[in-house]
């Protein structure tokens, strides 16, 4: 960079305070030309009082030259004495530093995060996660900001608050009288999924629906045919099927699935209270009807039949059937809760960012890409772990498999969990489910996808041209490495409670004929723990005030024109896929809007 005489720099900065924001100019001198700038270097004291503040960018320009250099920060500087250094933001891979500064630089930041960022091996069996008894020994870099801290710990206290106050105004620990008496508990912050879910949840085929576009829409298999230990025969479905056909006809034509809970089998039950609940591992077959859609027509509530293991059929005793029904959706509370949410979602993305910090420097071009996408997780995953899954947290005072459950249900999964379960296009084919109709999870998911990817490779191909260049970065191969050996070692709608029930505090039943209304209601989470659940649920299903839906990036950590060109050409494929959601939805009584990109945060933050 070429100065004029009395070489002077404007040199604007970026802070954010505990308090307020603020962008401050400076003008800086020099006595000679500085040539092409590396580094900017960021210095703060404290005076007198704590005066934290969140740095997020410098930019140096020179007057009357239109270039200009923008350094991205977004760091906090804590304490007193401390040193920043910022390196100008075109991203850049290991080999594309060639002066000294430059690499030592790398180095020197990766060491030091090494020390901040460590693997602790949370529980054995498991992803490792970071080394943080609770958020509050987290960096501040990855700490919630005031506002999402305030509003995430207000908002549990104002629903357990809430649920509290009409707890004790019923019965505290108690039974409900009746089904109808969840209501008094389905208070004002209900969504218009969960009141769908209080009307309907009943019916078959909203049983069915929510297999396809429910909580968890990962279980459903195509049948090829029946499980040795599940013997369901022709005649006993035959009056759910149509009169044209048989079972072994819709077996062939590829219109039975099967929803399988092995894995729940012998999890130890929790006890509550000093009562011990109860877990089964059913087994449900279902017929796409083509009138009716998706219905079930047999339960088996344990994976190993005899005669105090009844087949539960359509045909049964109504309560019977409603029970029975009861029993799968409650196993699909555990295995959406533990599995899909906490497991495939929670554990093996703080895998990813665990790595990203350890061994990608700021300047690399994956950090960049990654950064945005993995802001809060550290905080949200070490809360789970202090405030939900603790000894003492909420799973084991409401949950059937809270204590040892959860921890031994989530290493049996994770002995199976592979990298090509966790990819839309092959799970879906996996399962046999490409052709299930209304399976909007499946569509959208997969255009998504797509998306996703397109905007990934187009970022990655301005940096790498060829695969021989990514197996020689040696950046990249240590945080691939970090992630494979370290982080994963050995890797190879529940608001409305009796939908979903997070609890059952009796066996399942031996005898169809003797299911009543009383057996029902005191199998189903009491009073006090039916509170607790709609509480969290609401907690972590609400939408969040600071979300940042997907592909907005408040924090510009690339800078360079080609990268920002496919950042916007993401943006731009992201609102064509909104609005084909959108119209897609248009008519329908239950729309499908969860995979809407604005309504998909950028990174797991609840």
């Amino acid at each position: 960079m070429s100065l004029l005489p009395f070489w002077a720099l404007k040199v604007v900065v970026a802070l954010l305070s505990m308090e307020d924001q603020k962008v401050d100019d400076y003008t800086v001198k020099s006595a000679a030309d500085l040539g092409p700038l590396i580094l900017v270097r960021l210095e703060k004291q404290r005076y007198w009082v704590e005066d934290n503040w969140f740095c997020r960018y410098v930019k140096v320009s020179v007057p009357g030259e239109r270039c200009s250099y923008t350094f991205p920060c977004y760091r906090w500087l804590v304490g007193d004495k401390v040193v920043v250094e910022l390196r100008e933001g075109t991203a850049k891979k290991i080999s594309d530093d060639t002066l000294p500064l430059e690499r030592s630089h790398r180095t020197t930041e990766l060491l030091e995060r090494q020390k901040i960022y460590r693997w602790l091996a949370w529980a054995p069996g498991i992803p490792k996660c970071i080394d943080a008894k609770s958020e509050a020994d987290l960096p501040q870099d990855v700490r919630f900001d005031n506002e999402k801290r305030s509003d995430f710990e207000g908002s549990l206290q104002y629903a357990l608050l809430e649920l509290s106050l009409k707890k004790l105004a019923i019965k505290f620990g108690k039974s409900w009288n009746d089904l109808d008496d969840f209501k008094r508990i389905f208070w004002k912050l209900r969504s218009p999924i969960a009141e769908y879910t209080m009307n309907h949840w009943k019916e078959d085929s909203f049983f069915g629906y929510q297999f396809l576009n429910g909580s968890n829409p990962r279980m459903i298999t195509r049948c090829k045919e029946l499980p040795s230990n599940f013997p369901v025969t022709g005649d006993m479905v035959q009056s759910s099927l149509i009169p044209t056909t048989t079972l072994k006809e819709e077996l062939k034509k590829g219109n039975i699935f099967l929803i399988d809970h092995a894995v729940m089998d012998g999890i130890p039950a929790n006890v509550i209270r000093d009562k011990a609940q109860h877990i089964a591992a059913p087994l449900c077959l279902l017929y796409e009807h083509p009138e009716k859609g998706l219905i079930p027509i047999a339960i088996q509530v344990k994976p190993k039949p005899d005669k105090d293991t009844p087949l539960f059929l359509p045909s049964d005793p109504p309560l019977a059937w409603l029970l029975a029904k009861m029993w799968v959706r409650h196993s699909e509370f555990q295995v959406f809760q533990l599995l899909s949410h906490l497991l495939r979602t929670h554990l093996v993305v703080e895998v990813i960012c665990v790595a990203t910090l350890r061994q990608l420097p700021a300047v690399h071009p994956i950090y960049k890409l990654l950064a945005p996408h993995l802001r809060y997780t550290l905080e949200i995953n070490c809360r789970g772990r202090t405030q939900l899954l603790s000894p003492d947290g909420i799973f084991k005072r409401v949950v059937s498999t809270g204590g040892d459950g959860l921890l031994i249900l989530a290493q049996r999964e994770y002995k199976v969990l592979t990298y090509r379960s966790l990819q839309p296009k092959f799970d879906f084919l996996d399962r046999g489910v490409t052709k299930l109709r209304d399976y909007f999870y499946r569509d959208h998911s997969l255009m998504l996808w797509d998306v996703i990817q397109n905007f990934v490779s187009g970022i990655v191909s301005l940096y790498y041209k060829s695969d021989l260049e990514v197996e020689q970065d040696s950046e990249i191969q240590a945080w691939i490495n970090d992630v494979a050996v370290e982080g994963f070692v050995d890797f190879d709608w529940c608001a409305w409670v009796p939908n979903t029930p997070c609890t059952m505090r009796h066996p399942p039943p031996t005898d169809k004929d003797a299911v009543t209304m009383d057996l029902i209601m005191d199998t189903l989470p009491d009073i006090s723990q039916s509170c607790v659940q709609m509480a969290i649920t609401w907690h972590l299903g609400r939408a969040q005030p600071d979300a940042i839906p997907m592909g907005q990036y408040v924090e510009q950590y690339f800078t360079e024109p080609a990268a920002l060109k496919v950042i916007d050409k993401f943006r731009k494929e992201l609102k064509e896929l909104e609005e084909h959601i959108i119209a897609q939805n248009e008519g329908l009584e239950l729309q499908y809007l969860y995979l809407c990109p604005s309504r998909i945060e950028n990174s797991i933050t609840i």
